[in-house]
């Protein structure tokens, strides 16, 4: 009887113990199961509202705001423009080791655990209701999916609490496993939370699809009329035609894009206003996008570039783009350089979605063509590039002078106001520095011993590129080839003739501008006004 009685004991508390495991487990999947209704419920709300107060974008946005430069650099060169997904996921990883240990809590301590989900809430509306364009009903989808976060969670919480343990038998032995809980009970519930769930999110993900394709539609039934004033056709002799060497003109499927957009504002056509107003502005006016169409449009080639592009790094392109010219808008609403008298030196554009760049208004009224974008490469803007309307500068960083989905263009002066980047520790001027990159061939290539061409890009918007050196092995400098010049504006392709022979070789490149400035050797990161070196290329001859 006392062996019968141990082993009845032994298996009594091994059995409880596998329960305790078990109802923990199960405890952390529904906190998950918690944590994902509230992201779907979130999107369903967010749809109603708009897709830019979902709480995965309003607190991935607020970390960007507060991520500081060196930060941000650091993620646009080890991610690249997969640098927003990234942050999603890192995102979705914390809220999922929150909702688990949310839901273990709730376990032990019902009410408890049920009170910490508001705190997902709060975060989420804080986020969204805070940023710069943030309105007080963006709070909305992340408080209605935390309580309802909080509800399912009580819910399958209450499922896991433990039965009654009935008492000992006559024998002495335990009358049933301690521990026991709902098991059928919790099964059904939790599945029937996250199919609603899923509902709810498909839901909201289906309504703001509907709301993405009548903004494409918007875009599809914009035609672009004929420029008053076109391009120049791109020279003969501008492309060399050298395999692996970047193409003149940057495919728009190619076009690098660096913002901190991880919702694409959704901006219709029709609706689309723009405002000029501030200082030294004498006739404030307001543009639509009809009216931006029907005035004399032009259309130029252009490099751009972004601050954060390394050395030899791809965050830069040149486009084919239509518009119009912003210094003719501007003298219509009466705004004068400071070089003319005018009391505002600096341009603030505001988008959609909040952001601010600020432009330096001589660079912008200097003759330069600074334009209001509506086309490139001969079609409308693409969404993610700021349609229905964008800032081009040519020789100024993206930062200071792209801005996308443009909707407000305050006159202002720097000392008044410091944009976004600036806030952030950038330059509030940023002229773009002279460089050049190797394309081919790729670093760690194996060519063969004989004449080997070393072809690449260089570019000096505004100033143009006068002459491309390239050295082998730290020894004489030996001058490129260059392709036909587009334009100051654009940057030059170049060739040199390798004669190569075996083994391990360093290639290395540098540019002059036609100011007589030869890029230095010197590297710096991009942090505050962008990066400079010279780029290199190790390649083995074979």
């Amino acid at each position: 009887m006392t062996t019968d009685r141990y082993v009845s004991q032994k298996h009594g508390a091994s059995g409880s113990r596998r329960s305790r495991w078990a109802r923990a487990a199960l405890a952390a999947l529904s906190g998950l199961i918690a944590g994902f209704t509230a992201l779907c419920v979130a999107e369903l709300v967010a749809a109603a509202v708009r897709p830019e107060a979902g709480p995965v974008a309003a607190v991935g946005g607020a970390v960007i705001d507060r991520t500081p430069a060196a930060v941000k650099d650091f993620a646009v060169r080890n991610f690249g423009t997969d640098d927003k997904l990234v942050l999603q996921l890192g995102i979705l990883v914390v809220l999922a080791v929150f909702a688990m240990a949310v839901g273990v809590l709730a376990l032990r301590h019902r009410w408890s655990g049920v009170a910490a989900v508001p705190v997902f809430g709060v975060v989420g509306a804080v986020c969204a209701a805070g940023r710069p364009e943030g309105r007080p009903t963006d709070a909305l989808p992340s408080v209605a999916g935390a309580l309802v976060a909080a509800a399912v969670l009580y819910l399958l919480a209450g499922r896991l609490a433990p039965a009654t343990v009935p008492p000992p038998s006559a024998d002495g032995t335990d009358g049933g496993v301690r521990g026991t809980f709902d098991r059928r009970g919790f099964v059904i519930a939790a599945t029937a939370a996250a199919a609603a769930s899923g509902g709810a999110g498909l839901l909201g993900r289906r309504l703001q699809a509907s709301e993405l394709a009548g903004v494409s539609a918007s875009r599809g039934d914009v035609v672009l009329p004929a420029p008053a004033s076109p391009a120049a056709a791109i020279p003969d002799g501008a492309g060399l035609g050298i395999r692996g060497l970047s193409s003149f003109v940057t495919p728009t499927k190619d076009f690098y894009r660096v913002d901190t957009a991880l919702v694409v504002p959704r901006v219709d056509a029709d609706r689309w206003r723009l405002r000029i107003r501030g200082k030294g502005v004498t006739r404030p006016v307001t543009f639509g996008f009809q009216d931006l169409l029907r005035r004399g449009l032009i259309e130029r080639d252009i490099t751009l570039t972004c601050v954060s592009n390394q050395v030899g790094g791809p965050y830069v392109g040149t486009a084919r783009w239509i518009g119009v010219r912003l210094a003719d808008l501007l003298a219509e609403a009466g705004v004068r350089p400071p070089s003319k008298g005018g009391p505002a030196d600096q341009i603030v554009a505001r988008s959609v979605d909040g952001m601010t760049i600020g432009t330096p208004v001589e660079e912008v009224m200097d003759g330069r063509d600074a334009l209001l974008a509506v086309g490139m490469n001969g079609e409308p803007l693409p969404l993610d590039h700021g349609f229905p309307v964008r800032m081009v500068v040519p020789g100024l960083y993206g930062y200071v002078s792209a801005c996308k989905w443009i909707q407000d263009i305050e006159l202002t002066t720097f000392d008044a106001y410091d944009a976004y980047w600036v806030e952030r520790d950038w330059s509030r001027e940023a002229p773009v520095k002279t460089q050049s990159r190797i394309d081919t061939p790729r670093p760690f290539a194996s060519p063969r011993a004989g004449t080997v061409p070393v072809a690449g890009v260089a570019w000096a918007q505004h100033r143009g590129i006068a002459r491309v050196e390239v050295r082998v092995d730290g020894g004489e400098w030996h001058t490129a080839r260059l392709a036909a010049e587009a334009g100051r504006d654009t940057w030059r392709q170049w060739v040199w003739q390798w004669p190569a022979t075996t083994g391990h070789h360093t290639l290395e490149v540098r540019a002059t501008d036609r100011t007589g400035a030869t890029q230095t050797d010197r590297r710096v990161g991009t942090v505050p006004d962008g990066a400079t070196g010279w780029h290199s290329v190790v390649v083995d001859v074979t």
